[in-house]
This record gives structure tokens, sequence and C-alpha cells, in this order.
């Protein structure tokens, strides 16, 4: 029971703040879009953090390489002198990624608390929710909306318990930009200009990134194109998500925006900056790959190394082979020369038979 107490309150605080967000407001999408701004000043000092932890990790980037190549046959030592590395420059190799992995549980929550707000019951839960109505005797009404993680007695819950829209501003917040284009087209389109919107807020962002990127590339052309193109795809799959969540969303690349020209004054102003310096680390470490006949990650480190054993190999192999051949050669060599020896004898036989021949017989000694 603890456990699941536990994953409850995890909804349940947030869809707290959002309920008091909403009796504060008395807007579903003020309240909603507050929510975005709040999740977004808690997760942003974690964005610095890692940005600031891998333009630092990208720094060490040349000396880390050349103890790569230094002890490469060596990991415990390797390991032990990129330790020491870390400590002499005061840098966390764990701080890049921590912090981007602290906010995956933030976005999981925030998704689930909005999806669920409206929630309607389906199959099973249908016909229970049909029953309870029953037993009441209000067997005909509908059901609605049944929201989850908000308190029964909170204001948002009342007033959205058993209602089929979410009104707010002339849209429905718990319309997705799809039903709506096949329920009412024309104000379906201005669901979708939304996601529209969300798209080129998503592309600006990623090219702030990548103008950053373009001054010492660490990427390749195709892998910026990905990173550049693909948080617009996802824009686009939202077009089956709620308009809460499409709100949501806009609101917080907005605030991305201005956290990127942040970083961009904060780390890349001037030669000296610390993006500055992890850009040209990160070139200067290329260089080192490129001149050490190598580079790239673990699996073109693996190749390098299965090619070097195979070539060793094969050397072996053509160096014993070559010395068979010398061998058969001197084993050709001491024949021909049995054989020769062999015929010395036959010769001197013959030799001698043909001295018993001549007349007078054989020379007396």
């Amino acid at each position: 029971m603890t456990s699941i107490s536990l994953i409850a309150g995890i909804f349940e605080v947030p869809a707290a703040v959002l309920n008091w967000l909403y009796t504060l407001t008395g807007s579903y999408m003020v309240a909603v879009s507050l929510s975005a701004f709040i999740v977004m000043a808690i997760v942003t000092p974690l964005t610095l953090k890692s940005t600031k932890g891998m333009l630092e990790m990208q720094r060490l980037a040349p000396e880390m390489r050349r103890l790569q190549q230094q002890y490469k046959t060596d990991r415990q030592k390797l390991n032990e002198e990129m330790m020491k590395l870390y400590q002499e420059h005061k840098v966390n190799p764990m701080a890049s990624c921590l912090p981007l992995l602290a906010q995956t549980p933030v976005f999981i929550v925030m998704f689930r608390i909005l999806h669920d707000a409206t929630y309607k019951p389906m199959g099973g839960n249908e016909a229970i929710a049909r029953a309870v109505l029953t037993s009441v005797g209000r067997g005909q009404d509908v059901i609605g909306f049944l929201p989850r993680y908000l308190s029964i007695e909170s204001e948002m819950y009342q007033s959205l318990v058993r209602q089929t829209t979410m009104p707010s501003w002339g849209l429905d917040l718990s319309k997705s930009p799809a039903s709506m284009l096949g329920s009412n087209f024309g104000q379906g389109l201005i669901y979708a200009g939304l996601v529209v919107v969300l798209g080129l807020l998503y592309f600006y962002q990623q090219r702030m990134v990548a103008a950053r990127a373009s001054i010492s590339p660490t990427m390749s052309e195709s892998q910026q194109k990905l990173m550049q193109y693909l948080p617009v795809v996802f824009a686009v799959f939202q077009i089956f998500f709620l308009l809460a969540l499409v709100v949501y969303y806009i609101i917080q690349s907005v605030i991305r925006i201005i956290v990127q020209f942040y970083i961009t004054k904060r780390f890349y102003a001037g030669d000296e900056s610390l993006g500055r310096q992890a850009q040209a680390a990160s070139a200067k470490a290329r260089e080192l790959s490129e001149s050490d006949g190598g580079g790239g990650g673990l699996i073109a480190r693996a190749k390098r190394e299965l090619e070097d054993a195979t070539g060793g190999a094969t050397e072996k192999k053509t160096s014993s082979s070559g010395s068979r051949p010398a061998a058969k050669g001197a084993n050709s060599r001491t024949n021909g020369g049995n054989k020769g020896a062999k015929g010395r004898p036959q010769a001197s036989k013959n030799a001698k038979k043909g001295n018993l021949q001549r007349p007078g017989g054989q020379r007396k000694r």
C-alpha cells in the first residue's frame, strides 16, 4: 500500500497545483499555461547544469583522446587516469546526462494529469459507471468525464465531472485537432493551426541549437538535419493529442526558446567563453583522432581493433606459408645433392670399371 500511495502522490500533488491555478484564475487555458511555466521554472536549472556539464566534458576531449591512445591496451589504467583527469579539472561526467534524465518523469506526469483530467470510462469501466448511475436512479444520464488524480472536493473536479467539454477561450481543450477536423472542419482548422504553430516553434528552437553547432560541428550534416526535423515530426503527431496538451507544449516551447537565447549569451559569447573553448577542443580531438587513423565511437574502434588483429594474423600466416617454400627449396637442393652424391659413386664405379678394362689392368700402388 505504501508504494501505491507513493505512486498516486506523484500524480496527485501536481494535479493539486493545477487545481489551485484553476481556482485562482477560473480559466482552464490560463491554468494549463501557468502549469507549463512552473514546470519550466523547475526544469530550466537542470537544463543549464546539463549544458555546462556537456561543454566541460567537450573541453577535455583532447586530453581524453590522448589517454585513450596511450592506454588503449590497459582498460584499468585508462579508467584510473580518466578519473584523475576529472578530479583535476573538477568535472563530473554524469552532470551532462542526469539532469536530462530527471526531466523525463516530469514530462510523463504532466502528460497523464492533463490527459486524464477529461478521462471518459471505456469498456468495462464504462459498464461499471453506468451501473453506479443506475443504482441511484440516474441510469439515463450521460456519464461524461470522470477526472483522475484530482480530489473529488476540488473545484476543477467539480467543474469537469460528468461534463463532455472543457471550454476555454472559445475552444474545447478536451478535443484533439484530428477529431475536430472530422466533426467541424472550419473550427478544426483553428486547432490544426495551433499544431502548426507548435511545429514552427520546435523548428526555430532546433535552428538555434544548430546555429551554435555549425561554428564547430560535432555531428555530421545528416545528423544535424535529423536533430533539426525530428521535433517537427513529433509536433505533427500532436494533431491526435488533446488541445490542452498542445497549449501546454506551446507555452513550454516559447520558454525553451528564451532559455536557448540565454544559453547562447552565457556560454557562447566571446572567444574565451566555455562554449567556444569546448568547440575548439572538440575540433582538436577530431584532428588527433584522424591523425591516429581512427576516430568514431565504440563500434568504429572495435572495427579497427578487429582489422588490426586480422591483419596481424594474416601477416603471420603469410610469413609461415612463405617459410614453407623455402624449406621445400632447401629440401630440393638437398635431394639434388643426394642425387649428385649418388651419381658420383656411380661415376666412380664406372671409372674404376673402365680402369680395369684398360690394358695392363689396375695400376699397382
